[in-house]
């Protein structure tokens, strides 16, 4: 088993499924957390799991408290980062000429503006320690592009390019700068999806099944483990071969 033990990592978007499992994975492996979230209940749940989590409510569309957030983020593990898993994300559904600027915005705004401030504020605190992981979750369709998801494809896409950047600015510096890009995953999601729909889904991933969130969980491990060090600006895709670069 990796071993995470006194690494200081922060997770996003930790009251979601997929976010759930990350911080159980890491926790497991001896990593001190900080779960953040817009769910209270369901972060509260989690700390009780475990007692190397800490957690912290944040929604990270308030932009400009994203630097006040990494700082208590921070201290709550004890003034060192060494992971930052950036998680969180929205959707808000229109087909292009439907969609409005306001729909367009809002999830530029808090999947990729919000994910890049995230990043910036960490890599922050990571140059004091000269080393640290970002591992940035994308998805499939930022690949593919998909049916009414212009503006979340486009804010995936853009976070896959901005790792690689950043990646490239701060390899010297002992930080790496990776990407995962789940495909369909079994969550409250896609639990809503009509079986024919899904159906049809399923018949297009050659693996024949759904992801669970432990696929993404145990991608993340291994990204926050010292066993990817010598791997940077990199996607690492987790998708039972729907999508293949």
């Amino acid at each position: 088993m990796i071993n995470l033990k006194n690494k200081n990592i922060i997770v996003t978007g930790a009251s979601g499924g997929i976010g759930n499992s990350i911080v159980e994975t890491l926790s497991m492996c001896g990593a001190n957390i900080v779960a953040s979230g817009t769910n209270e209940e369901k972060l509260e749940k989690l700390k009780s799991k475990f007692n190397n989590i800490k957690i912290l409510k944040f929604d990270i569309s308030l932009t400009d408290k994203i630097e006040l957030f990494i700082e208590d983020a921070t201290n709550l593990l004890g003034g060192s980062l060494d992971c930052i898993v950036n998680n969180a994300g929205i959707t808000q559904d229109n087909l292009g000429i439907r969609m409005n600027i306001d729909e367009w915005k809002k999830v530029i705004d808090v999947n990729l503006t919000s994910t890049f401030l995230m990043s910036k504020f960490s890599i922050k605190k990571m140059l004091k320690n000269k080393s640290g992981k970002v591992i940035n979750i994308t998805s499939i369709v930022g690949h593919t592009g998909n049916l009414g998801q212009a503006n979340y494809t486009a804010s995936k896409a853009g976070i896959v390019a901005m790792s690689k950047s950043l990646a490239i600015e701060y390899a010297k510096k002992n930080i790496n700068i990776n990407c995962i890009s789940p495909g369909f995953i079994k969550t409250a999601m896609t639990d809503k999806i009509d079986e024919k729909f899904k159906d049809v889904i399923i018949s297009k991933i050659p693996s024949a099944r759904l992801g669970e969130p432990k696929d993404i969980a145990n991608a993340v491990l291994f990204l926050a483990s010292d066993q990817s060090d010598y791997i940077n600006g990199e996607t690492l895709h987790v998708n039972g071969g729907m999508y293949m670069a």
